[in-house]
């Protein structure tokens, strides 16, 4: 990847100008507590620049997008592009048909994911969902050491693209095409394991690539659930409290599913963000007036009431306790 150009004004304003705007992004960052539990992300935002790792981008207007390009040769797009790179907002890195299919995920999001991991010195992690590649440089730059890294995505021209990012930001983890469900179970054992892309059950693939108390975190219907890894055949763990939309995960056999109807469910449960998320949660093993009866009853409850066990050949979804009364199955 070709550097970007610098505005009129001369390298030295440009770089001068990212660095301000990293700067800004790393104090908003701050102020909304995502590091608050291991303030050393903050070293890490602030080194590891994300303008690299979106030499373009879009972002929606009237009829469509718009492509911001880090080479318009217009001195004031290009200044538009970057103060965009550094705003604390997802950016569309890659449409195919009109639909996203890849993005580089909110900075401060990232960051409480990142915490959430709880990443250690000399633990080996694995990406799943590539993206731009700036995930996997702020795991490197964290851990010191790029061969503790590996992330894998199923797109060719998204790994690809995302090795040259890395090489021109200074950073080698191994970047790997390949079906995100499978992990790389050649670079393994694991001890931290993050998806960022949205999954509908446990891969269990993963959880024999994981050392004993590894620790898996993965957006999952609308929110992130958190796992430590027994062994090979369990594992188990809660939501975080935040809300999270991430592009699916593509590869192996996972058909989407048609919306259960919602015929009986009143409307102020239908429009209500945990009802959506309980929803989505459980699409495969729980119908929607269940899902409503359930809600209402239990007052509406916080993504941090619910869990995931994985046990031997099944895995099941739980309101408060893995023993019930409230679970159902989850089936990919």
């Amino acid at each position: 990847m070709s550097a970007p150009h610098a505005p009129d004004s001369g390298l030295d304003d440009f770089d001068a100008l990212a660095a301000t705007a990293r700067a800004r992004l790393v104090r908003e960052i701050d102020r909304s507590g995502a590091w608050d539990a291991d303030p050393r992300w903050a070293e890490v935002f602030t080194a590891v620049p994300r303008h690299l790792f979106v030499p373009y981008y879009y972002v929606a207007v009237v009829g469509g997008h718009e492509r911001r390009w880090g080479e318009d040769p217009d001195p004031a797009a290009r200044e538009r592009w970057l103060r965009g790179a550094y705003a604390d907002v997802p950016l569309a890195t890659r449409l195919r048909d009109g639909e996203l299919v890849s993005s580089s995920s909110q900075p401060s999001l990232m960051a409480m994911m990142l915490v959430a991991l709880e990443v250690e010195d000399g633990h080996r992690v694995l990406e799943i969902g590539t993206g731009t590649g700036w995930n996997a440089a702020l795991l490197a730059r964290r851990l010191g050491d790029d061969g503790l890294v590996t992330t894998v995505d199923l797109e060719p021209e998204i790994t690809e693209s995302a090795r040259r990012h890395l090489e021109a930001a200074g950073y080698r983890p191994a970047v790997v095409t390949g079906d995100g469900a499978r992990g790389v179970p050649e670079r393994g054992p694991y001890d931290r394991i993050i998806a960022t892309c949205a999954l509908t059950c446990v891969p269990r693939a993963l959880l024999a690539q994981c050392r004993a108390g590894a620790r898996i975190l993965a957006p999952m219907a609308t929110g992130l659930v958190v796992l430590t890894v027994r062994d090979a055949e369990h594992a188990e763990g809660r939501f975080l409290h935040t809300p999270a939309y991430f592009v699916p995960l593509r590869g192996g056999d996972r058909p989407d599913s048609e919306p259960a109807p919602l015929g009986g469910v009143p409307r102020r449960a239908r429009d209500h963000e945990l009802f959506r998320f309980l929803l989505a949660l459980g699409r495969t093993g729980l119908d929607p007036q269940e899902a409503y009866a359930l809600w209402d009853r239990e007052g509406m409850p916080e993504r941090e009431r619910y869990g995931i066990t994985v046990s031997g050949d099944g895995q099941w979804a739980w309101l408060d306790g893995p023993e019930g009364p409230y679970t159902w199955p989850l089936r990919g």
